[in-house]
């Protein structure tokens, strides 16, 4: 079972490597950004705004947070402007930092039932499932986008846990 310094660690590297991936996003062109690499949703900015939008469903699931008005098929183009993705995903890492930091142990131990669009039923995990999900969900997408930075021209960072700054 994960613990609370789990989630503050994870919650700390989804904010590190937002800003290293956005940084080099923010340096390319907005055709560049755009442009369709293959990906299972395209391209960098598609990717982008369905990782800020999984992240607000998740939280939404956790906390009193609004889940977003569209689902999976909407989340590619929740954030149609750039400008307006990279503040929403500023805020919302800031949002999901001062959550971690008021998990409790015993929260994430306990049982919840969420409803998911994607297979159309009920689901019963242990918090602590749900919350590794989220973040390996956050993982997942920005593997992808690194791959179309680094194809695009671009040099995200290191992604490595264990080089991650104090």
């Amino acid at each position: 079972m994960i613990d609370r310094a789990y989630v503050q660690r994870m919650a700390r590297y989804n904010r590190w490597q937002n800003e290293n991936l956005y940084g080099v996003a923010d340096a390319l062109s907005d055709a560049e950004r755009r442009k369709d690499r293959g990906a299972w949703f395209g391209s960098i900015h598609k990717t982008l705004s369905h990782i800020l939008w999984g992240d607000q469903t998740w939280m939404s699931r956790f906390t009193d947070l609004p889940k977003p008005e569209v689902g999976i098929p909407g989340s590619v183009t929740l954030y149609p402007d750039w400008e307006k993705l990279k503040s929403g995903r500023i805020a919302f890492d800031r949002t999901s930092m001062d959550w971690a930091e008021r998990v409790d142990d015993e929260w994430l131990k306990a049982d919840q039932t969420f409803f998911s669009a994607a297979t159309q039923r009920e689901w019963t995990h242990p918090r602590w499932v749900l919350v590794a999900h989220m973040f390996n969900h956050q993982t997942h997408h920005r593997g992808q986008v690194h791959s179309m930075l680094t194809q695009a021209g671009g040099r995200p960072s290191d992604t490595d846990l264990t080089v991650m700054p104090d």
